[in-house]
């Protein structure tokens, strides 16, 4: 895998553990069977591409978006490295429209958390194009992950009909108090049920065997969403019944 070394989390999780955020995979891993068809939004450089791309197999299909231009690149350099041949990647941000969006261009050689750059209420930056994810007009379609620093809500209404005629697995970072009731009423209207999934950056199973966290208790704050249809039950995770914020901000206290 390929990385920037100035990354404050996602490379210096690759850098010193050998992965990112590996109990993402591990629920991924019981979702995705082989064959299927996945929608990621955020692949930043593709820790999770290339896991979910050997997951759905050689009759299976990643469709990749990333936003940042030199982020996109290395993205599709590991995609390259890995043999990725069933990921297609679009150097595009997912919004609920069909247009351009400006994208911050971080400094590549200082430090920064290259992923989470937030592409709202942004003056400048890069012209960079906006997409649908019902432009692709999938004929199945199993998971859509969004990872978009607060565009989540956007980008799902930018697939309400693949979503209302697919039925796809949904998950979704959900970590913005304020947006949390936008998001939580959006899913519940097409009849989801959402459950938290709060993976930690540290996992003492790491790749490396590296016992050091360097991450303390910081984790990414997820929401995994299931057509009520199906009647899931998530063992161990609680469901979301309301979309009020507060629930939202007694998870992430210390």
């Amino acid at each position: 895998m390929l990385f920037n070394r100035y990354d404050h989390y996602i490379g210096a999780s690759l850098r010193k553990y050998g992965e990112w955020s590996e109990n993402e995979l591990t629920l991924f891993q019981q979702l995705v069977p082989d064959g299927s068809v996945v929608v990621e939004g955020g692949a930043n450089v593709g820790a999770h591409t290339v896991a979910l791309s050997k997951l759905v197999g050689n009759t299976g299909t990643v469709h990749a978006f990333e936003p940042q231009r030199l982020v996109f690149q290395t993205l599709c350099a590991n995609l390259a490295l890995n043999g990725c041949i069933n990921v297609h990647a679009y150097h595009a941000a997912l919004g609920a429209r069909t247009g351009e969006v400006l994208v911050p261009a971080l400094p590549p050689d200082r430090p920064a958390n290259f992923g989470g750059v937030g592409l709202q209420n942004v003056s400048s930056g890069e012209r960079t194009p906006l997409r649908r994810i019902d432009e692709l007009d999938l004929h199945v379609c199993r998971l859509i992950k969004l990872d978009v620093e607060g565009m989540e809500a956007e980008a799902l209404q930018g697939a309400a009909q693949t979503v209302r005629r697919l039925r796809p697995l949904l998950y979704v970072e959900n970590d913005r108090h304020h947006l949390h009731d936008v998001l939580i009423g959006l899913l519940h209207s097409w009849s989801y049920d959402a459950y938290w999934h709060i993976p930690p950056y540290f996992s003492k199973d790491n790749f490396a065997g590296d016992q050091e966290n360097i991450f303390g208790q910081l984790a990414s704050v997820n929401v995994a969403c299931f057509p009520a249809e199906l009647h899931v039950s998530v063992p161990g995770a609680k469901k979301i019944e309301t979309c009020e914020a507060g629930e939202l901000r007694a998870l992430q206290q210390p």
